[in-house]
């Protein structure tokens, strides 16, 4: 990546945290002891600023001076794109039980992990698995009629609902009521 490219993810990543911290170019120029004229052209890419100056910057802002390089450390980036009625089927067979999924999303970055599922479980004898895990979880139901468990907290969803919990206490689907039960799953934890 060439110098001009980092200068502007400098600038840029410097003009989102400032704007996100509800300061002026003016408030943070009086406050980091950073010129207003340094800041426009450090925000425009315009300049190669020095630690020091970013440093006072970062301080002001209240955020860790990396947070300032967020945009500079790759020149790739991944995304997924999965049209109506792909993604990748699958089935889960846990003791008497099985049932359906379909693969929407998988993306994994060096610090975060994100999968995201279309779920049918079909009411039958055998109990849906129970999960632990890290992270946190989101589900929101898009057809039929269940009871969710949450710790020792149980939960009735129906279609147009949404669940969203820490993923480190027991939690999963304890009945399906109506004979079809799909739902979209989407976890999200540091790596």
């Amino acid at each position: 990546m060439n110098d001009g490219i980092n200068d502007q993810a400098i600038g840029s990543a410097l003009r989102d945290l400032r704007e996100g911290g509800d300061f002026t170019a003016r408030q943070l120029a009086a406050e980091s002891g950073v010129s207003a004229a340094m800041i426009s052209r450090i925000e425009n890419g315009q300049v190669s600023p020095s630690i020091s100056t970013l440093s006072a910057l970062s301080k002001t802002l209240g955020v860790p001076l990396v947070s300032l390089f967020r945009e500079t450390g790759t020149d790739h980036a991944d995304f997924t794109h999965v049209k109506e009625g792909e993604g990748l089927l699958s089935t889960r067979v846990i003791d008497e039980h099985s049932h359906d999924f379909v693969n929407l999303a998988f993306h994994t970055r060096r610090d975060l992990q994100f999968e995201a599922r279309k779920v049918t479980l079909l009411r039958q004898p055998a109990s849906p698995p129970r999960y632990i895990g890290h992270g946190v979880v989101f589900i929101y139901a898009l057809e039929g009629e269940a009871i969710y468990r949450y710790g020792q907290k149980d939960m009735t969803l129906k279609a147009g609902e949404s669940l969203s919990f820490d993923a480190e206490l027991s939690h999963g689907f304890i009945k399906v009521i109506s004979p079809e039960f799909v739902f979209l799953s989407v976890q999200a934890e540091r790596r």
